[in-house]
């Protein structure tokens, strides 16, 4: 394919890095961005390779960082993609917990999952408008779709980015932005080990498909929404579940 440029957001590990590096398999030069994680970060920029596009530090629990996060990038490159992947998971008792507790839950989940990447895609926008278009992939979750007790801010933040999705896929059409989805289920990541504790066993029995995702199987989703042969879709959400929630 010509060259091509893609930022992924939270790209030092887990999902991201995954994406980062079966972008780079398929040509695309990768932008790397990390919040914390340098050293990892550096470990995917040395995996990338000649495909690394360079490597960027934005804090997205401060919005201030996160809109010129594309501004940054661009300043190095022309970009041809984003891929929305950094976010939290917060648990809360939501009418149990203190005033403060509630406050600043709401505050972080619903800035690093939502208000962030919704000031990404609009910058990235901006950007690929007046270069002749582009494409976001947001990396959502199933309970953005059906909700998951314990973690109602999460569930909230995941599908207003779903419904954004589906906003602009339709608002920025015609001018060749097309807007996607993935929306993962419970993924093989330090992320999810932290959030599920000693679940394990519960969880993998309500997974028809017997095992969680790996990484690479929400990679593979993103990589062919990416390309050039999904030029006619647009709106699109892939559900990555192992046949645990149907819609």
């Amino acid at each position: 394919m010509a060259k091509k440029r893609v930022l992924v957001t939270g790209s030092s590990r887990g999902i991201g890095r995954a994406i980062a590096l079966r972008l780079a398999t398929d040509g695309w030069d990768v932008a790397v961005h990390f919040n914390e994680k340098a050293q990892a970060a550096e470990e995917v920029i040395q995996l990338l390779g000649e495909r690394a596009a360079g490597v960027y530090e934005a804090n997205l629990a401060d919005v201030k960082q996160a809109k010129k996060l594309v501004s940054r990038v661009v300043k190095d490159g022309p970009l041809h993609a984003v891929v929305n992947n950094a976010g939290i998971y917060v648990t809360m008792d939501f009418a149990g917990c203190a005033d403060a507790a509630f406050d600043a839950a709401f505050n972080r989940c619903m800035t690093v999952n939502f208000e962030s990447p919704a000031w990404i895609v609009r910058e990235a926008s901006k950007h690929f408008i007046s270069h002749g278009g582009g494409a976001v992939v947001n990396v959502c979750s199933r309970v953005g779709h059906r909700g998951e007790p314990g973690a109602a801010f999460y569930s909230a933040s995941k599908a207003a980015l779903l419904n954004l999705t589906k906003a602009l896929s339709v608002e920025q059409a015609k001018q060749n932005v097309r807007h996607f989805a993935i929306a993962p289920g419970w993924v093989n990541t330090a992320m999810a080990r932290e959030g599920m504790g000693d679940r394990e066993p519960e969880i993998l029995a309500g997974i028809p498909l017997g095992r969680m995702a790996s990484p690479e199987d929400c990679a593979a989703a993103v990589s062919f929404l990416v390309k050039d042969e999904a030029a006619y879709m647009s709106g699109n959400v892939i559900d990555i579940n192992g046949a645990s929630y149907l819609r």
